[in-house]
């Protein structure tokens, strides 16, 4: 049964300490012999039994700055919980990464990981499945699912002594690591309430929560509670940790790089004890910048950065902080054609994708992709693979950076970006589409088969895209359009873009914050005319198909507009009504505007 109900959970598999880090980051670890003092910290708090008639705190947060070195002691813990038998589950956040982001399959992933960690419970679990057969949709609070998959057949396999072998060493443990970068904050703020209410209600259950995350304010004013031991990594030193991390690295480095072992032959030791001196004072504590600059300083040099490891070492410390260790490292591809989509792109996707999928998805070659991220290695992680393995970003402090002008400057992705990737996204899903390419009635081959990454995406994301663009305060959606209109070939085909701009604007009316309904009324009517009238015989796949996807359904809108704009609209809509019956008949198409 427990492969069986696994299957019927459906977690995220990539969600917990065993994840691939290179493909599902945070890539965080320990280096060996570093962090011994915090950790011992930690596991002295998980491992003090829960005495009776006490109101020991079951959760633990450890909070500190990005970079200071969270998720790699989290992945500590997991290990060593999991070791002992004591792990219950892990679960890493990370923004932008599809599903681990938010909290739609949280639940889910908790539960099957409890029942790994713990059988019996799979019956418990099966038996909450079976008395609400809705418990699995997303229609049912997390906290109904939390009590009902986790919470409660946890306390059931307790309360019949089915783990007291287990116990006997201390509680079982929950790491969550990123919970600042889960995107929903008052989905947040529930789950952390209703945690605490649990604690509260059964003070001796033999579970504790170990929390890692950044302080910010809606996390801080749930955890700042009685229940919660609290725990500041900035206040542990970590200049020895960082130099031991230093010194072992460039030993490594050392071993397969000629040019430092050149180096080390004419001059003797490198670094030598006052660069490392000089390079541990400047990382201050932070093990992200301390990771950054070991890899931008060991990077194969370039036709335009020709530089050698041992020049590179004392510019790193005129650098202050990350940012523009950021911008350096960009710079080496900022040459590039295609740079600047490709970077934007990685920087604001809502789930990572293959290199096979980045390059269908802007249609550009994977060899031209494989060009610009070859130079980005220190920041980004390029995958050995084009296939399957993701590339994804070192830490999310990158994304942070490029999506705020006043930090990267010229290298800023702004949110009107986020149109080009709705268009994008609905092409590869228009051109990617069974129905669509593979059609008799199609005239041009499809760019990706059907269930590639990037059709998927294209399925998944477009409308998100394309909301993150509409709704956003900083961009001016009409101006935005009327580029990128300007910016299609002329001999191209049209009826991608006009399909996607009358689907999209038909969608945003139905979003009550969209405020310009006559525009989006009146252009999607000319978009409808214009793709009706191409020549692509495409036109009744995309019509029976995909046209409902953008067709408000019970939304109710009230515009005012003029005589002549009334006028301009009805032809639109003749037009279309005249183009589609003359293509596609017997398909019926009968558009009506009232006066």
């Amino acid at each position: 049964m427990p492969s069986d109900l696994i299957l019927r959970l459906n977690p995220i598999i990539d969600a917990s300490h065993t994840r691939n880090r290179k493909t599902s980051p945070p890539d965080s670890a320990c280096f060996p012999g570093t962090r011994k003092v915090v950790i011992r910290g930690i596991t002295s708090w998980i491992d003090t039994r829960i005495i009776l008639g006490t109101t020991a705190a079951h959760v633990y947060w450890f909070h500190g700055f990005a970079g200071s070195g969270k998720s790699a002691i989290s992945l500590e813990i997991a290990r060593i919980y999991a070791g002992s038998g004591r792990l219950l589950a892990s679960y890493f956040f990370f923004r932008n990464a599809g599903d681990r982001s938010g909290m739609a399959r949280f639940a889910v992933t908790l539960a099957s990981q409890l029942v790994a960690a713990v059988p019996a419970t799979a019956s418990f679990i099966q038996a909450a499945i079976e008395a609400e057969p809705g418990l699995l949709t997303q229609g049912v609070s997390l906290a109904t699912q939390l009590e009902r998959l986790v919470y409660g057949p946890f306390r059931a396999a307790v309360k019949r002594g089915i783990i007291v072998k287990t116990l006997i060493k201390g509680p079982f443990v929950v790491v969550i690591d990123g919970l600042d970068e889960w995107e929903d904050e008052q989905g947040v703020m529930d789950f952390i309430d209703h945690m605490l209410d649990y604690f509260k209600r059964h003070p001796s259950i033999p579970l504790r929560f170990f929390i890692a995350s950044r302080v910010e304010e809606h996390i801080r004013t749930r955890l700042e509670n009685d229940l919660v031991f609290l725990a500041n990594l900035d206040s542990h030193g970590a200049r020895r940790d960082i130099e031991m991390f230093l010194e072992g690295s460039f030993e490594a480095a050392s071993l397969n790089n000629r040019v430092i072992q050149e180096y080390v032959r004419a001059h003797g030791e490198w670094p030598t004890k006052w660069d490392m001196k000089k390079l541990v004072e400047h990382i201050n504590g932070s093990f992200v910048l301390a990771s950054t600059i070991f890899k931008f300083i060991i990077q194969p040099a370039t036709a335009k950065d020709p530089s050698t490891p041992m020049e590179r070492l004392p510019l790193t410390l005129e650098l202050n902080g990350l940012d523009p260790l950021y911008a350096q490292t960009l710079a080496r591809s900022q040459h590039f054609s295609h740079f600047r989509h490709i970077l934007s792109t990685i920087a604001l996707l809502e789930r990572p994708l293959p290199i096979v999928g980045i390059a269908t998805l802007l249609g550009i070659e994977r060899s031209k992709i494989v060009q610009v991220l070859l130079n980005l290695q220190a920041i980004i992680h390029v995958p050995g693979t084009d296939e399957e393995d993701k590339v994804t970003v070192c830490h999310t402090s990158l994304r942070d950076f490029l999506t705020m002008e006043s930090r990267s400057g010229e290298f800023f992705v702004p949110p009107s970006f986020h149109l080009h990737l709705s268009y994008q996204s609905f092409s590869s899903f228009f051109e990617g589409s069974g129905d669509l390419a593979s059609s008799e009635e199609s005239g041009s081959p499809a760019f990706e088969e059907s269930g590639g990454p990037a059709y998927e995406y294209g399925r998944a994301y477009t409308d998100v895209h394309w909301k993150s663009c509409a709704l956003s305060d900083t961009c001016d959606l009409v101006n935005e359009i009327e580029r990128l209109e300007a910016s299609q070939p002329l001999h191209t085909n049209k009826l991608p873009h006009c399909a996607f701009l009358c689907t999209m604007l038909f969608y945003s009316l139905s979003l009550e914050t969209f405020d310009d309904i006559l525009y989006g009324l009146t252009e999607s009517a000319k978009q409808l005319a214009l793709a009706a009238e191409s020549s692509d015989r495409r036109i009744r796949l995309w019509l029976e198909e995909d046209f409902e996807y953008g067709m408000p359904e019970s939304s109710v809108r009230t515009v005012q507009f003029t005589k002549q704009t009334y006028e301009t609209l009805k032809h639109d809509l003749q037009r279309a009504s005249t183009a589609i019956r003359a293509k596609v008949c017997p398909f019926e198409f009968h558009p009506s505007i009232g006066t």
